[in-house]
């Protein structure tokens, strides 16, 4: 809210706040009859009532006091006091866009500071302690919502829930020319905190104490394990929080770790983790779309691929290449979301391409900051994507009116970059030794020249990747959309988990046909939800789900030729 004020001004004013309504909750905790409680602001002085206070050597008296209009203004009710009443924080803390949550605390980045870092690492334990206890009172004292149903859709009748019992029998009754290895891979946005306190306002609808990292880690943590993928792809994971906490309680249930953080001053970034029990690594190749002498790629967005090993029941070289990513988020921006995708396949289509020339299977999860149906989601299931007069703003489809009217050029990023309209790197052509060969060499080099200015003109791009989704993105029932992501501003789809489709168990594509080795079939998926199912638990986050997208689950079986 005070975005002109200095950072050390801003987090004195949160450390007030965060005492206050602390005290507040502790004294709201105290059971006494006929309790008074309003939504809003409290004007202490105005309209006195008998409270208990804490005057404890946290709690500080409020610097200012609320007007009478906000009293005025305020939904205030008298509450029969039932067993033990407990005090929910109001949305009214975060009236404005850039109002924060009050028992936040932000980075100071740069910022000098003159406290150690070890007093300032004590001070922020005894703060995220208190306000967990916070939490903690108010969750057993509040009746909870609800949990968000969500059930399993099968695809196969050697399914999740089959293998125990028929696994030797599904063996035997398979054909001897394919190879079978049954695996599950998440993607999940867990919500950066630093992005969830830079951007408060998204979040109004939300109980304040349900906000802070303490309570929300347990909870992201918990759903994992009882959803026990075995690949994990993971956006917006918090750097500092991923090397105090995620990492070790990943490792601890048997996952190994890769991470790439954003470039730049962005704390956040992409890991994927895998358990150990199933794979081996094989390769990591993160991928950063910043690039210094490009002008269009000015953003820290990254990726990350890995190329995996299975362990059981497969032949020695068989493999699967994973990719995560989260792509810029700004509707406008067509331009850069298409160049960062055209990096991302480029880098898979390097790590996931065999000795004979074919693709590994291939899974690429995210956040791709893109609805289903726009052009840039029909590129990647379809393969191509002509934008000769597309505008910038339409490319995502975030907007319903997009207000990026300019048109993207042709071609879209410079030659420089090294990347092909197909998505792939550009081979440079060898010099040839032989003299007698000169000219010939120099025929060809022109010949090459030629094709690549009529690429540079060419306004379709193409990857030869036969990718399916592993979600349907509506409810064949009704006809309403899933829903991965939902806040104060919209609740929409954005995450995806594509995958190359085993020859028989997808839509073919044109030339992709032979391109792969195997492929893998679709197993089963963890349903997702409508718009209407999660404001019945009052949206994302919530009590029981800590960000603001729900995880994706999908169960594959590897099949190699």
């Amino acid at each position: 809210r005070h975005s002109m004020l200095p950072r050390q001004m801003q987090r004195v004013g949160r450390d007030w706040i965060a005492h206050w309504n602390s005290s507040q909750v502790f004294s709201w905790n105290n059971p006494f009859s006929n309790c008074m409680r309003w939504v809003g602001h409290y004007p202490w002085a105005t309209f006195p009532f008998s409270v208990p206070f804490d005057f404890s050597a946290n709690w500080r008296w409020p610097l200012f006091l609320g007007p009478w209009r906000q009293f005025q203004n305020s939904n205030w009710q008298l509450d029969n006091f039932t067993q033990n009443c407990c005090f929910h924080l109001s949305n009214s803390n975060m009236k404005s866009e850039g109002g924060e949550p009050s028992t936040k605390k932000r980075r100071l980045g740069d910022q000098c500071d003159t406290s150690t870092p070890e007093a300032e690492t004590s001070s922020s334990n005894q703060r995220e302690t208190l306000h967990l206890s916070i939490v903690q009172n108010e969750v057993n004292c509040t009746s909870k919502r609800g949990a968000i149903q969500r059930h399993w859709e099968y695809f196969c009748q050697h399914s999740r829930t089959m293998k125990t019992s028929e696994n030797k029998a599904t063996d035997q009754s398979n054909r001897e020319s394919e190879a079978k290895f049954d695996f599950t891979v998440m993607s999940y946005n867990i919500l950066s905190q630093n992005l969830l306190e830079d951007n408060s306002h998204l979040y109004k609808h939300c109980q304040q104490p349900l906000l802070i990292w303490a309570y929300r880690f347990p909870n992201i943590l918990q759903e994992i394990k009882q959803l026990d993928a075995d690949v994990l792809c993971l956006q917006e994971v918090q750097e500092d929080h991923y090397r105090t906490e995620i990492k070790s309680s990943l490792e601890s249930l048997g996952y190994h770790c890769e991470y790439k953080m954003r470039t730049g001053r962005k704390p956040d970034g992409c890991a994927i983790c895998f358990k150990t029990s199933k794979f081996n690594l094989i390769s990591s190749s993160p991928v950063e779309f910043f690039r210094r002498d490009i002008p269009l790629l000015d953003r820290d967005n990254v990726g990350l691929v890995l190329l995996l090993q299975p362990r059981l029941h497969c032949k020695a070289n068989a493999a699967v290449c994973i990719a995560n990513t989260h792509l810029l988020y700004n509707p406008r921006r067509g331009d850069i979301k298409l160049t960062q995708l055209a990096m991302l396949l480029a880098e898979i289509a390097s790590v996931a391409c065999q000795k004979d020339g074919t693709f590994c299977p291939i899974i690429i999860c995210g956040d791709f900051n893109s609805v289903p149906g726009s052009p840039l989601y029909s590129f990647i299931k379809e393969g191509k994507l002509n934008y000769e007069g597309l505008a910038i703003g339409k490319v995502s489809g975030q907007e319903q009116f997009p207000r990026g009217q300019r048109i993207l050029s042709i071609p879209i990023w410079p030659q420089k970059l090294g990347i092909s309209q197909n998505c792939v790197y550009e081979i440079k052509p060898q010099q040839k030794e032989e003299n007698t060969e000169e000219k010939t060499e120099a025929k060809s080099e022109d010949t090459e020249k030629i094709v690549i200015a009529s690429e540079k003109l060419s306004s379709k791009l193409q990857h030869h990747f036969k990718l399916s989704s592993v979600y349907s993105h509506y409810f064949p029932d009704t006809g309403k959309p899933e829903v991965t992501t939902c806040h104060s501003r919209s609740a929409v789809t954005v995450d995806y988990i594509f995958f190359s489709a085993a020859n028989n168990d997808g839509p073919a594509q044109p030339g992709a046909e032979d391109s792969f080795n195997g492929g893998l079939k679709l197993l089963g998926r963890l349903a997702l939800v409508t718009e209407q199912d999660l404001w019945t638990v009052n949206g994302l986050p919530n009590e029981n789900n800590s960000s603001d997208h729900l995880p994706l689950l999908a169960e594959f079986r590897l099949i190699e030729r």
